[in-house]
């Protein structure tokens, strides 16, 4: 959530702000601001609710000019979006910008208005800018001094960016369980450097980026960046080149990043299988090392999307590997007081690496003795850096809020760790697991083939735009693929939908059909179809409508469904794949007919970095 952007150099720091910025728009946000330092003259502030264009706008009308300065979008926590809760927070010398929650900030805020201080914001991290400027202006000589011992007043999580006027060409920053990177300048003639909240926000300007860690606090210059851990003392932290192209951040023709991350996903499952897969030695090479005589219990930690694409790992390792697998959601893992045997391996999945509640579920995976996996898209965040170790989706940068290439290249990604576990438990044979290998390789060209059935999709989508609730049923690895068609619906269409097991319909569900509910049921051959043939006919007798995914070659559904869309025959532990393209261009199409805000829909933000 939020963004954050910052840049210290030769050039005017006003555009590069703002299309920071607009590089940042995907993550969700309800209001806009920059602060600009010139020498000698305090920092000037344009802040404002909603979206970008009005910030844009404001600036074309009073320019503001220099060569330092930071930029922010929020996306509300405390306090409404309103152009006063907007950052960035001035307070006498002091701009701040800050993504994250100050868990003690009424403790902070009472102190401080005991002590004279008066709040313009609802917001706590107002507080910081106090607090900073209360410091210096007793001894304003040590600027990053003076943040860090700020910073080590406050509980909570936080990526910030200070200004201070009396210290031009300096960008203090600092990050907590937040993410935060520093981008070097390539510039060959003159000095510059960038602070960002994600890398997309300066790959205009450069792929060079160093990634702070917990507790770190960095002094950013034109010419130089130093940086301090949490207890002070000066370190260095390695820096990385970013493969990712801007263009790749573009819609590229597409109306909407959702529909060109849609269609991406051929190219992406060929990216996530790329150089793993080796037909000669009959293996899968993740480059991790598992120890897996070892692990005698799995532990999938996700939230979201990534929790549903967790559901399905389940049943993928377990079926090839035979090695139990639990699922948790993050957000309620700590809080069940869960046991972690020996043999226990955790893994943490997330699409951004960032996730708040995924990290903490790691972390105390990790405290209670686990051995950790991520499973991720973005090198270097915060959750591939906490596990022990590593597996990249490489889906690329997901810019649309709503998760799908995402979400299959994870699924990618389970299938290849559960044919590992497999093959190196001696459950699957070399001739298993090369065609195994060979189904999966076959994936890409079977969803190129249901994009193309695009129009299709969009008549079903015109027909039930109008229909305010949706029910989705799954049986087996349909159920997961359910739930995920369901979230898509209601997060970008703002249509209730609700995923149900379809053995679970007659426990409750079934109440709700009548003729005006649209009902989508996976129905692909495998087994329990049988079984979700009788759910259909349970809803058709109610006058329930039926959208039905079906197998290439199924010719009884046609008389069962009022509409139907075939996907391709495959194995049934790659049906996921395959189904839920559909489902994601059902939902798509529904919220582009009903006009909503298809790659930013409202009250959402794309890594939720706030437990």
């Amino acid at each position: 959530m939020c963004g954050i952007i910052g840049y210290t150099g030769h050039r005017e720091a006003s555009g590069i702000l703002l299309e920071g910025l607009r590089r940042l728009e995907y993550r969700g946000y309800d209001s806009a601001g920059i602060a600009i330092l010139s020498p000698g003259s305090p920092a000037r502030v344009a802040r404002c609710e909603g979206k970008l264009g009005r910030l844009r706008d404001l600036i074309a009308l009073e320019p503001i000019h220099g060569h330092c300065g930071i930029g922010h979008t929020r996306w509300a926590t405390h306090g409404r979006p309103t152009e006063a809760n907007a950052h960035p927070h001035r307070q006498g010398k002091v701009s701040i910008i800050h993504n994250g929650i100050i868990e003690n900030h009424i403790a902070l805020r009472t102190e401080l208005q005991a002590a004279g201080c008066v709040f313009a914001s609802e917001t706590d991290s107002e507080i910081f800018a106090h607090m900073i400027d209360r410091d210096l202006a007793k001894d304003g000589s040590d600027f990053r001094a003076a943040v860090a011992r700020a910073l080590g007043r406050v509980r909570g999580t936080w990526a910030i960016c200070v200004l201070h006027d009396d210290h031009p060409g300096e960008i203090v920053a600092g990050r907590h369980n937040a993410p935060l990177l520093i981008g070097l300048g390539t510039h060959a003639d003159h000095a510059e450097n960038f602070v960002a909240s994600d890398v997309a926000a300066i790959l205009e300007h450069t792929r060079r980026v160093v990634d702070l860690d917990d507790g770190d606090v960095a002094l950013v210059t034109p010419k130089s960046i130093q940086v301090f851990d949490v207890d002070g003392r000066a370190v260095t932290r390695a820096e990385r080149h970013v493969d990712w192209s801007t263009v790749a951040a573009e819609k590229d023709g597409f109306k909407h990043f959702m529909l060109k991350e849609i269609h991406e996903q051929p190219r992406v499952i060929s990216d996530a299988l790329a150089g793993r897969m080796s037909y000669e030695q009959a293996d899968i090479n993740l480059g991790v090392d598992l120890a897996v005589d070892g692990v005698r219990r799995i532990l999938l930690l996700a939230c979201g999307t990534s929790h549903h694409a967790a559901l399905c790992g389940k049943t993928m390792i377990e079926r090839l590997a035979r090695i139990p697998v639990e699922v948790d959601l993050a957000s309620e893992f700590r809080y069940r007081v869960p046991i972690v045997e020996p043999g226990t391996l955790a893994v943490a999945i997330s699409q951004s690496g960032e996730t708040a509640d995924t990290m903490a579920a790691l972390r105390e995976a990790k405290r209670l003795g686990a051995s950790t996996l991520a499973i991720c898209n973005v090198v270097g965040s915060s959750i591939a850096r906490a596990a022990d170790q590593v597996i990249y989706t490489h889906a690329g940068p997901e810019i649309s809020v709503a998760s799908t290439k995402a979400f299959t290249s994870q699924l990618t990604v389970f299938m290849l760790l559960a044919l590992h576990l497999a093959k190196h438990r001696g459950a699957l044979d070399d001739e298993a697991l090369r065609l195994r290998m060979t189904q999966l390789a076959a994936v890409p060209e079977a969803m190129g083939h249901l994009l193309g059935q695009l129009p299709a999709v969009r008549t079903i989508a015109r027909r039930y735009m109008h229909a305010r609730d949706f029910l989705y049923l799954g049986r087996g690895l349909g159920y997961p693929v359910a739930l995920e068609g369901a979230l898509k619906l209601k997060e970008i269409s703002y249509v209730h939908a609700e995923g149900y097991a379809s053995g679970e319909m007659k426990h409750g569900p079934i109440a709700l059909v009548d003729e005006n509910l649209p009902v989508v049921v996976i129905a692909l051959r495998g087994p329990g179809y049988e079984k979700v043939l009788s759910n259909l006919s349970e809803v058709r007798a109610r006058g329930g409508k039926i959208i039905a995914l079906a197998t290439m070659g199924d010719r009884d559904i046609a008389d069962m469904a009022d509409d139907v869309v075939l996907v391709p025959d495959v194995d049934e532990m790659l049906q996921p794949l395959v189904a839920t393209v559909p489902l994601q261009l059902l939902a798509y199409h529904i919220a582009d007919l009903r006009g909503t805000d298809v790659d930013q829909p409202r009250n959402l933000a794309k890594s939720v970095t706030v437990e």
